[in-house]
């Protein structure tokens, strides 16, 4: 453009090729929508504002990612940032590499037919041996022709916008006001980067991930509409992809480990409620009623309620954790899906379709909802919880009376448990409800009016935990008086551990135990059962216990069927580990690292890995077999049976 429009303001000038970058992710997101269309059936007008809307989010983040270094060079505050030279080599370097991400953007237009996702980092794995990528792409530009001239003309659009405005020098001033404004502005703009690249301001929301998408769907399908794939390829980069293993035949596999359910129901579908308490860090070293051999037998807890209803509930005495972070609790807990080495929700998979305990229950008419506590996005629950099936999310936002908030993660148990009690109460029945509490986390506080009043130990969390339990006696004393209670299946769990105080729990079977309760007023399911527990099996228990007849992939067990073995496993770091008969195999690389006796061995002090125990070897089938078939059905989406 000969007479381009200049601007003294070089920030503002900055601002407005941002701006355009923004609108040609807009235009290639209709683009995506546009091109598949077919592929994305029942979503209304208003739908697709609320998608594109969203969608703004993850480019905005994208765009920063992409321009970080044309923004820095930008608005650095010296004078050479107006030389002609300088302006041109960023000026190309702008259009290249926001033509590539354009580029990668509209190439998924046709993949995502393929995988049903947007494409993640795991891409270059899939395609490093191809021997024939040449010829495979000059034969893609043909077959989709449409999509190569929409791409050139939004890269035509770029260069066309960029050369309309550009910056020239300003005139001699007050140079002291020029350099301070300068200087001030290079923090600010930096604060506004960090947080829009983040997604979020708010120290209790994490860095969005591909996840977060499914917060502006209805259909979790339609999560890949929201993206672009530049985000995700940022997003999962670093994230370690799977591996597609072959150690055993199709039919070996099934006959050693089979996440495929065809249930056999003894009985008519039971539409009893089912209310999931998940409790932040509640470890079961805190609960003395789990713990009788603690400290020469005289060990008691610091959760008296808790163990009060235990007496009259069914548990486990081996109950394990699937992961060590929050966001790993959600997919095992709902889905049956557990986090092998990276969180599955920050994974190149977290877009897959999954079966949710929501979703299947739905079907039979149950209403559906998620409560926490903390600022709505907070650890992306509202968008996982969107992705499995609840109908509704109860965040902060939802909570009436701001000043029950905590000052730090969101609003205090007892006034939450209160609200979500209250709101059940308003549900239609049967209803599927599940609560995550917030207190019992760092800074390890209890509100004002009930300091001093639970009993402290060695750890700070201790004070915090009894707290969360006199939230769950409030609650209970309040739910007994409602007409929902009496037929109410109550799951107890917790996402995690968190500092252990005794020697028993401090390795890599103590610290991954959680509590893992069964709770029907009035039922027979009591006692303690002598079998592993872990928290991928509540989804597939709980569908047993209903009786529900149809089918669903799950990688847990159901913890009422006696007639299979029960165990185990998990990730810690790198190394997968399973828990069998009394035993934990550690294994790195696929091959035997650890062998220990859990129930003699509590501190697991003897490693009799490689001994010669025939026991180790059929762990190690299973625990192979397990990775092969997770990792099969994560990399192929196959978590979902389709519907007959």
């Amino acid at each position: 453009m000969k007479n381009p429009l200049k601007s003294r303001n070089i920030l503002f000038v900055l601002g407005y090729r941002i701006l355009i970058v923004m609108i040609l992710f807009s235009l290639s997101r209709a683009g995506f929508y546009v091109f598949n269309y077919r592929m994305f059936p029942g979503i209304s007008f208003l739908q697709l504002l609320d998608i594109m809307r969203g969608g703004l989010l993850f480019d905005i983040s994208a765009v920063l990612y992409i321009n970080l270094i044309f923004i820095f060079f930008n608005i650095i505050p010296f004078d050479i940032r107006y030389n002609a030279r300088y302006q041109e080599v960023l000026k190309y370097f702008f259009l290249l590499t926001n033509s590539i991400a354009l580029s990668i953007n509209s190439a998924d237009y046709i993949y995502y037919r393929f995988v049903l996702k947007r494409a993640t980092s795991d891409i270059f794995q899939t395609f490093e041996h191809e021997q024939n990528l040449t010829k495979l792409f000059f034969k893609f530009q043909i077959d989709y022709w449409q999509v190569v001239v929409f791409t050139i003309l939004l890269i035509f659009a770029l260069i066309a916008l960029y050369n309309l405005v550009r910056s020239e020098k300003p005139s001699p001033g007050n140079r002291l006001v020029y350099y301070t404004v300068n200087v001030l502005a290079v923090p600010l703009i930096v604060g506004l980067i960090v947080v829009g690249a983040r997604g979020g301001y708010r120290h209790s929301t994490r860095p969005i991930s591909i996840s977060n998408a499914a917060r502006f769907v209805k259909n979790p399908r339609d999560a890949a509409i929201v993206l672009n794939t530049p985000f995700s390829l940022i997003r999962t980069y670093n994230k370690k992809a799977l591996v597609k293993y072959r150690f055993y035949s199709d039919e070996k596999l099934r006959e050693l480990y089979n996440p495929h359910y065809t249930p056999k129901p003894s009985g008519p579908f039971c539409e009893v409620n089912v209310v999931i308490f998940i409790l932040e860090s509640f470890a079961r070293e805190y609960i003395g009623s789990l713990n009788r051999d603690l400290e020469g037998g005289t060990y008691q807890g610091y959760s008296p309620f808790l163990d009060s209803l235990i007496s009259q509930s069914l548990t486990f005495d081996i109950t394990i954790a699937n992961g060590k972070k929050s966001i790993e609790a959600m997919p095992s807990i709902f889905s049956s899906i557990p986090s092998l080495e990276t969180p599955y929700t920050i994974s190149h998979y977290a877009n897959n379709e999954v079966n949710g305990l929501p979703e299947l229950l739905k079907k039979k008419g149950y209403y559906t909802a998620f409560f926490h506590g903390a600022p709505n996005g907070s650890m992306g629950f509202d968008s996982f919880s969107r992705m499995v099936g609840f109908d509704d999310y109860f965040g902060l936002n939802e909570y009436p009376d701001s000043k029950d908030f905590d000052g730090m993660w969101g609003v205090w148990d007892e006034p939450f448990f209160r609200f979500f009690c209250e709101k059940m109460g308003t549900f239609r029945q049967p209803f599927l409800s599940s609560i995550f509490s917030i207190s019992s986390h760092h800074p390890f506080k209890v509100p004002e009016k009930y300091k001093d009043q639970f009993k402290k130990g060695p750890a700070p969390i201790l004070e915090v935990v009894g707290y969360t339990d006199f939230a769950l006696r409030e609650f209970f004393s309040e739910a007994k008086k409602q007409p929902w209670f009496a037929n109410t299946l109550f799951v107890f769990t917790a996402d995690h551990t968190n500092e252990s105080v005794h020697k028993e729990f401090q390795n890599n079977f103590g610290s991954y135990c959680v509590p893992i309760i069964f709770y029907r007023p009035g039922s027979d399911m009591k006692g303690v059962k002598k079998r592993i527990a872990q928290q991928i099996d509540i989804m597939p228990t709980v569908l047993n216990y209903l009786n529900y007849e149809g089918e669903y992939i799950a990688f847990g067990n159901d913890l009422l069927d006696d007639s299979h073995e029960s165990f185990a496993f998990n990730t810690s770091g790198s190394t997968y580990q399973l828990f069998m008969k009394d035993h934990l195999l550690e294994m790195v690389d696929n091959k035997p690292a650890g062998f220990y006796n859990f129930r003699t061995d509590r501190y697991l002090a003897t490693n009799m890995v490689n001994t010669g125990d025939s026991l180790q070897a059929l762990m190690e089938e299973k625990l192979k077999a397990i990775i092969q078939s997770y990792n099969a059905r994560l990399i192929d989406n196959d978590l979902v049976i389709p519907d007959k």
